[in-house]
């Protein structure tokens, strides 16, 4: 028989030892090394920065925002032409008339945003401008292009040689103002042209009279000529590049004008000469070969002989001139033709004095 005290009366009384729950370890991951620890915090911190910088100009770049002055290409300004950032579907929508071609006006900023207020877009940074400057773009047709034009009409019209032509504009430099759009070249229409007079006037037009512009002036026939490039003092010999061919008008040039650059090259200048001038025959000459006072070599030659003997020159002259000489054998003066730089020739005219004195000398 067993003794009751042996176990508890009461089974909610006993006591259960309960063994702990042991979770297995997991292996632990390496520590990264020390350089791609400081990799990744210094992209960390360019990451940051980049957003500190970057967040609040893309927030701001997408407010709608004046722009600054402007240029039109058309007749109409447009919501987009005057602000940055506007929906497509308002960016066309008409809101200032353009200035007039090639003149410049100035819109308010106030005026620009309540525009766009109207229009359903929201607040306009101005960026503190008061006022936007607005230039209209235009094609400038000047003088040298309306010259072109008067020139091909006088060519097909009146069958003339426009080559050696030019046209003296009335008026101070003329200039017809088009849309930058509207291409091609400017034509002249509706031309007269007086023969006697040389008067010509047309109506210069572009893109079927969209542009156009009354012009009148006066043919002006040219003529090519020598003009010199640098000025030249007297006695100066020209050299290659010393002239050049320009284009002056014909009326008062003159017939003794030259028009070769070539054919004045050694000659010298008989007076000075200003640079641009106009040479004339007369203005340039062979240089002199043989000078006053000059002591000579004369030169006597026949079919039979040639003999030379000293003289002394009494004048100065170029090729081909005649001169006085005095013979310094006999103290005769002769009169010789120049045929070098300091030499003469005397032919049989000399007579037998001459003939004499030369026998006297050696022969060269």
């Amino acid at each position: 028989m067993t003794d009751r005290d042996d176990f508890p009366a009461d089974a909610s009384h006993a006591e259960v030892a309960l063994s702990p729950i042991v979770q297995p370890r997991r292996a632990r991951a390496p520590l990264p090394a020390p350089g791609m620890l400081i990799r990744a915090a210094l992209a960390l911190f360019a990451f940051v920065i980049l957003g500190a910088v970057a967040v609040p100009a893309m927030a701001e770049s997408a407010l709608p925002r004046l722009r600054g002055d402007v240029t039109a290409r058309q007749d109409i300004l447009t919501l987009g032409d005057l602000v940055e950032n506007v929906p497509p579907a308002l960016a066309e929508r008409p809101l200032f008339r353009a200035p007039a071609l090639g003149s410049t006006g100035t819109i308010q900023s106030r005026r620009i945003a309540e525009a766009a207020t109207a229009l359903g877009l929201g607040p306009v940074e101005t960026g503190g401008r008061l006022q936007i400057a607005v230039q209209r773009a235009a094609r400038r047709v000047g003088p040298s292009e309306i010259e072109v034009a008067l020139k091909r009409g006088l060519e097909t019209g009146y069958g003339l040689d426009t080559n050696l032509m030019m046209i003296r504009l009335d008026g101070e430099a003329p200039m017809m103002l088009a849309p930058v759009d509207l291409a091609g070249q400017a034509s002249a229409i509706d031309m007269v042209y007086d023969p006697r007079s040389h008067r010509v006037s047309a109506l210069v037009s572009l893109g079927e009279r969209q542009a156009s512009l009354r012009v009148s002036g006066v043919v002006v026939e040219m003529r090519e000529v020598a003009v010199l490039a640098r000025s030249l003092n007297r006695g100066e010999p020209i050299r290659e590049g010393d002239l050049v061919l320009d284009r002056r008008p014909r009326d008062g040039l003159g017939a003794d004008v030259q028009a070769s650059v070539t054919a004045a090259i050694g000659e010298v200048a008989q007076r000075s000469l200003p640079a641009g001038s106009v040479l004339r025959e007369g203005d340039t000459a062979l240089p002199d070969l043989v000078a006053r006072g000059e002591t000579v070599t004369i030169i006597y030659a026949t079919p039979g002989i040639s003999l030379s003997m000293r003289g002394i020159a009494s004048d100065s002259g170029r090729m081909g001139a005649t001169v006085n000489v005095v013979n310094v054998a006999s103290k005769k003066v002769l009169q010789a033709t120049v045929v070098g730089a300091g030499r003469v020739s005397v032919g049989p005219s000399g007579g037998p004095q001459l003939q004499a004195n030369a026998a006297s000398v050696a022969l060269r």
